[in-house]
Parts: structure tokens; C-alpha cells; sequence
């Protein structure tokens, strides 16, 4: 009897602990929220999508960088960078071919940036830089300003849509721009500046028509050109040939480039 009598002490007691718990909150530690679901996330374009000047490089042959802006991407909990195409060089046609190779029927987020090469802005750049009001950078400039006119560009560039939604229709795609490289006064600036936003008319033009997205970037990198006290547009005039010159820096990658994707919402699907 006393055995019993004790045990039913004990039970009460426990019974007592417990209660006491529940009352404190020890028994109702709220779950943890799930974590959001991951997009898978392909990166497709030239050197801008590729990091160049960001150094240093993963990839020596396309300049990929890190600090570029698919890999800040990669960073996130609702993100999964599958694949990064970007590559220096690379025209509109080897983006369409990067599509056809890199997009799966899983990928729900492609970004593109894509175009410079086409319109052959490095060699204006060369040409221009020694003396912006020669003969020869004019015609060079009018070259590019043709290019941007003709219904060919801008075709080619749908190409690249058509491409990804051949392999995931439902896939958002991202058209990027690309920012002004020289910060205002710069004498280059009148030349080249012109001719990036002509450029980034007719990508948002074509980002319209084919129901994808345009992100600006020109806003963020404003006060950042070549020329500028902050600029993040690397440029050594002494190594004219370095490849980092006229590309962004680490600093131009995240707060000019990621920075804009995430303001104007590419990575949120529930806008598609």
C-alpha cells in the first residue's frame, strides 16, 4: 500500500511537471516554416552573363565569374542555378544553340543577356576611343545604328525565346539590358552611350513581343560609369586589351545587375 501511495505521488507530480510545461510554452514550440520551393535556373548570354571582369575566373576560356550575377542568383533558398551558358563572345546564334542544350523541361527561370557582339560595339569601342570625332568612329557608330534598325536583329533575338520554350514553354524568360559604359561628360560618352540605349530599346522591344520580361539595368549603374567617382565599369587605359575593360566589377555584378533583377521581380514566379 504504501508502494502504490508513492507511485500515485510520483504520477501526480509528473502530471503536475507537465501541465506546468505546457503553461510556460515548453510543449508548443512552433514549427519551423517549410523552406520555399526551388526554381531551376538557367543562365544564358555573353560575357555580362558570364561575369567577365569580375575576377577571378572559374572558366578562363568564357571568363566566368562568381561574383557574376547567375552565381548571386545561385545564392538564394528559392534558386537553383543548373546551368550558367554565359560566355565572352558569344553571339545571339550560339545563345540559341546554349538553349537548345542547357533549358530542360524543368527549368522555370532563363535569363538572357545577349546582343553587344552582334552590333560589334567592341570595335567601336577601339575605334572610337583614340578619337570619338573622327570619320572613322562615325561611320562605326552609324554601322551599329543600322544594325539595331534592321528587323534581322531583332528577329534573331526572338529566336532565342523560341528556343527556350521549345524545351520549357512555361519557363519565364528574362531579357537584361546592358548599362551606359562611360558616366556623363566622359568623351566617349555622347558615342557610346547612345548607341547602349538604342540597343536596349529593341531587346525590351523584343521582350514585349515575344511575352518576356525586360530588365533594366541602366537606372542602377547611373551614376557608376567610366569616368565616374564610383564607377563600376572597370577600364584601364593602359591595358587597353585587358578583357576586364568595359565589362562590370564585382561591385557592378551585384548592386547594378543582381540588384535590378531582384527590384523588378525576375526571380518571382508567381508573376509569370
Amino acid at each position: 500500500m504504501m508502494h502504490q501511495a508513492v507511485r500515485r505521488r510520483l504520477s501526480a507530480c509528473a502530471a503536475g511537471l507537465a501541465t506546468m510545461a505546457m503553461a510556460l510554452g515548453f510543449a508548443a514550440v512552433p514549427a519551423q516554416a517549410a523552406p520555399p520551393p526551388t526554381a531551376d535556373y538557367v543562365a544564358l548570354g555573353d560575357s555580362f552573363a558570364a561575369g567577365q571582369g569580375a575576377v577571378p575566373y572559374t572558366d578562363q576560356n568564357c571568363f566566368v565569374s562568381r561574383k557574376g550575377y547567375p552565381e548571386i542568383a545561385d545564392n538564394r533558398r528559392d534558386i537553383k542555378l543548373t546551368t550558367n551558358a554565359g560566355c565572352s563572345g558569344h553571339l545571339i546564334k550560339d545563345v540559341v544553340a546554349d538553349a537548345h542544350a542547357s533549358v530542360g523541361s524543368d527549368t522555370k527561370i532563363v535569363t538572357v543577356t545577349v546582343g553587344g557582339n552582334d552590333l560589334g560595339t567592341t570595335e567601336v569601342l577601339m575605334v572610337c576611343l583614340p578619337a570619338p570625332e573622327s570619320v572613322e568612329c562615325g561611320r562605326a557608330a552609324a554601322t551599329v545604328r543600322t544594325k539595331l534598325e534592321s528587323d534581322s536583329f531583332a528577329l534573331s533575338l526572338a529566336e532565342v525565346v523560341a528556343a527556350i520554350r521549345t524545351k520549357s514553354p512555361t519557363a519565364k524568360v528574362v531579357f537584361t539590358g546592358y548599362p551606359r559604359l562611360f558616366a556623363p561628360g566622359h568623351p566617349f560618352a555622347a558615342v557610346a552611350n547612345p548607341l547602349a540605349d538604342g540597343l536596349n530599346r529593341v531587346i525590351s522591344g523584343v521582350a514585349d513581343a515575344t511575352g518576356s520580361d525586360f530588365v533594366d539595368v541602366s537606372g542602377a549603374f547611373a551614376a557608376h560609369g567610366i569616368g565616374s567617382a564610383e564607377p563600376w565599369i572597370n577600364f584601364s587605359a593602359a591595358g587597353i586589351q585587358d578583357p576586364a575593360n568595359f565589362h562590370p566589377n564585382g561591385e557592378g555584378y551585384r548592386h547594378g545587375y543582381y540588384a535590378s533583377l531582384v527590384g523588378q521581380n525576375a526571380f518571382d514566379l508567381s508573376l509569370n
